[in-house]
């Protein structure tokens, strides 16, 4: 993967420059949130979560070291972690969310879209399923298709080659396809 000059001069600008890390927030801020709301499944505690993302790295970019991989690779590093934090502190704790409620069902009125529902029970199935695999591969799942990385991106960030994860992918995506069959049954 070639260097991206320019990003490294950013990085460079913004270890003195808060403005200069505004901008390497504004580059990333979607990604990270999106990967840290599907680690958490809350959007409270994904704002959360990523702002502190966002704080630890804007003071901790000091000790940033360019090592061949995207700051993007760093970034979700520090992300993997915080996440794995919320979870070991949060083990013990069971939080029923209404977010994925509507204000109409509240109110004892019927959502007449059906298409709607039954899509979200689809998305729901598929989420469960997701969740019952290990970490690494719900981060895969995650990066592949929530962040549409390369199978070349998704190995920097997991410390892995592209046949690798090239490998990894099939084998969850099997899995997947069989732990939905045999639901249907």
């Amino acid at each position: 993967m070639a260097i991206d000059f320019e990003e490294e001069a950013l990085i460079n600008l913004a270890r003195k420059d808060p403005v200069a890390f505004g901008q390497l927030y504004e580059r990333y801020i979607e990604r990270i949130y999106n990967y840290v709301y599907f680690r958490t499944g809350n959007v409270n505690d994904a704002e959360d979560l990523t702002a502190r993302v966002f704080f630890k790295a804007m003071t901790k970019i000091g000790t940033y070291r360019h090592m061949g991989l995207p700051f993007s690779a760093w970034l979700y590093r520090i992300a993997h972690n915080l996440v794995a934090n919320y979870h070991r502190d949060n083990a013990r704790k069971r939080e029923i969310s209404l977010e994925g409620e509507t204000q109409t069902q509240f109110l004892g009125m019927p959502d007449h879209s059906e298409i709607n529902y039954h899509k979200k029970q689809e998305i729901d199935r598929m989420m469960k399923l997701i969740s019952d695999l290990p970490k690494v591969r719900q981060e895969l799942i995650i990066l592949k298709f929530i962040d549409k990385m390369s199978n070349v991106e998704i190995g920097k960030i997991l410390h892995k080659s592209e046949g690798a994860v090239k490998s990894m992918y099939h084998r969850t995506l099997l899995e997947l396809r069989e732990k939905l069959k045999l639901e249907e049954l």
